[in-house]
């Protein structure tokens, strides 16, 4: 039996669970028809992810996930000579993967990456559609199927890391936020087995601790933080034990906010 081609490991096998909120769909769609580079912008937890899971299972093209980070090099992304026995042997990064094989390339939480890293995919992001292997000596010509996706925080962002005009007027984007709070509550239930009336109070708890962000909470609960919370709850945790190990305990370790938060979800509970 041959071999299973590498880039046929990054396929989506089944759908993805995602329920649509507004355009992001039909946005996503008509961008890759024209294999224009795509931008998701919201916060932590809202659903980007899993969207670019679905739009990927959608298209039925494979998706290669880069999770950006501080420490992370051009050579993380394009590729690298490594050490074997009597010669060193070039190996494709992640990114070269994706333009060679026409697979969506995703790198979440972009402004994470050092600025001299993301200068990298510029290239990939015009009429030039070219990948320079500039260790290698080679120009990699973008596979008609590839498409390039990036995601990040903008109110998580500080000034010194957020994306530079010239890298954002690269990319359509689509902006995420949380759903309404019916959406939201059939989400939770959907991906946690609570039922309907426990997501709903979930996600009034979550709508609570949003309210309190920029009075000392940086974030407030994200909807896979609820759903979390819902999963504890199906196991058999009572309700306030498991928001406050989903919901309070990883949001703050300040002792009044943790108090406000008990008091918002003793407040949903009644």
């Amino acid at each position: 039996m041959p071999e299973r081609p590498l880039i046929e490991t990054f396929r989506v096998a089944a759908e993805p669970y995602y329920r649509p909120v507004g355009e992001e769909v039909r946005v996503f769609e008509a961008a890759y028809s024209h294999r224009l580079p795509v931008m998701l912008k919201g916060p932590t937890g809202c659903g980007k992810t899993r969207f670019l899971e679905y739009m990927a299972w959608r298209l039925q093209r494979p998706l290669i996930t880069v999770a950006a980070h501080e420490d992370m090099t051009a050579a993380d992304l394009v590729g690298r000579y490594l050490l074997a026995p009597g010669e060193t042997v070039w190996h494709d990064g992640p990114l070269t993967l994706a333009v060679r094989a026409g697979a969506i390339c995703y790198i979440d939480e972009i402004v994470e990456a050092r600025q001299d890293t993301t200068v990298v995919i510029h290239p990939l992001t015009d009429a030039r559609r070219m990948l320079p292997l500039e260790k290698k000596n080679e120009l990699v010509a973008a596979h008609a199927d590839f498409q390039l996706v990036i995601s990040y925080n903008p109110g998580y962002q500080s000034a010194v890391k957020d994306l530079k005009e010239s890298t954002k007027q690269r990319f359509v984007g689509i902006d995420f936020t949380y759903p309404v709070a019916d959406i939201e509550a059939e989400i939770v239930a959907r991906e946690s087995g609570v039922a309907a009336p426990l997501a709903a109070t979930l996600v009034r708890i979550g709508q609570r601790s949003r309210n309190l962000r920029g009075q000392g909470l940086e974030e407030g609960a994200s909807t896979r933080m609820l759903i979390h919370a819902g999963r504890l709850a199906c196991a058999g945790l009572g309700l306030e034990a498991a928001a406050q190990a989903a919901l309070v305990l990883p949001l703050t370790d300040d002792a009044d906010l943790r108090e406000a938060l008990g008091a918002a979800i003793a407040a949903c509970i009644v």
